[in-house]
């Protein structure tokens, strides 16, 4: 796949500025594009009920969001630090940032000290392939740090700061990621029982996403580096899938972030429990395999998250999808609308 497939224009104004219970007056009040192979339609979000049928699988990401961007201060200025992942010993993967509204890089160097949420670190090194991330080790206790000075990661096209209770899906109780795995957001406890009691069964994976999607930056989609993610498939969700999938229903993800958890932890004979970093990277070339339909948002093109759309729609459908969503003027990002994707293997 060519990177230039995955251009689109997006008019502005399109951007979720306020979650939806500010705008609409509820979580789930977001609208929901729904695209099968052979139709599509645009209802609101509760209408996803009518979407799963007694015998599928929802698969749920149940890692919470934490303060992860942290006020800076190096020689040149002040800036924010958006820590991403660890890798343990004090090494972070991170994103530089002028301030919410303005990306980095900021003019750092490999070796540069700076303070971080009053502690010290340094700049180890440029993420391979991906500019704007980097390697920096912080010498002090970062969870006391973000517990002090963090906030949520937030961009420009938010009207305002937002408290971190406003970035957990009501399900998410194990703090660990650095951007809301935002796709289950709108789910309310009365839908999921509601969908439960419909006979669709509920399973969890957790996965701590990362600063948001990468871009594309080569013009070979599969060149793109996609850095790992810690993630755990418990072996009730293994079993879970395997017997869905056994008796004829469906698994649906509900955000990327699980597609790429129970693909990292596929194996000839299925899904296998796991507990490690999520590797895979899903895209036409390497579809998905256990999943039949992903439950998301709407992404920026030439990210790899379109990429994973692509492989569960096909690029045809998939700029059909996105062209309906930008006529019907459908919101972007964590605090967006839904698009639910049923892949053409799907069962009928």
């Amino acid at each position: 796949m060519r990177t230039a497939e995955l251009a689109f224009l997006r008019p502005p104004g399109l951007e979720a500025t306020a979650p939806p219970e500010l705008r609409r007056g509820s979580r789930d009040a977001v609208r929901l594009l729904v695209s099968r192979p052979h139709s599509r339609s645009i209802g609101e979000f509760p209408s996803v009920v009518g979407e799963l049928r007694a015998g599928d699988l929802l698969v749920v990401n149940r890692s919470a969001t934490v303060a992860a961007s942290l006020p800076a201060e190096a020689a040149f200025g002040r800036f924010l630090l958006n820590l991403s992942t660890p890798y343990g010993r004090g090494i972070w993967v991170a994103e530089t940032r002028f301030d919410a509204a303005t990306p980095g890089p900021v003019p750092l160097a490999p070796g540069s000290d700076f303070s971080v949420g009053g502690i010290e670190a340094s700049y180890v090194a440029e993420y391979p392939g991906v500019p704007r991330l980097g390697f920096f080790r912080l010498h002090g206790d970062v969870d006391g740090a973000m517990a002090l000075h963090g906030r949520p990661i937030r961009y420009g096209y938010l009207d305002r700061a937002y408290p971190i209770e406003a970035y957990q899906a009501v399900y998410a109780d194990r703090p660990g990621s650095a951007e809301m795995p935002s796709a289950g957001r709108p789910f309310t406890p009365r839908l999921l029982a509601t969908i439960a009691r419909a006979g669709v069964r509920i399973a969890s994976i957790t996965l701590h996403a990362g600063v948001s999607s990468v871009e594309i930056g080569s013009e070979d989609v599969a060149a793109t580096p996609i850095y790992p993610e810690p993630f755990e498939v418990p072996a009730a969700t293994a079993s879970a899938v395997a017997a869905t999938r056994g008796s004829g229903g469906r698994v649906v993800a509900v955000g990327t972030t699980v597609v790429r958890a129970l693909e990292s932890a596929r194996e000839a004979a299925g899904i296998v429990p796991t507990r490690g970093f999520a590797r895979a990277f899903v895209r036409p070339e390497r579809p998905p395999v256990v999943v039949d339909a992903l439950l998301t948002g709407f992404h920026d093109p030439r990210t790899s998250h379109l990429a994973m759309l692509a492989a569960f729609a096909g690029l045809p459908r998939l700029r059909e999808d996105y062209e309906s969503a930008i006529e019907a003027r459908l919101l972007w990002h964590e605090f967006g609308d839904s698009h639910l994707i049923f892949r053409d293997a799907s069962p009928s």
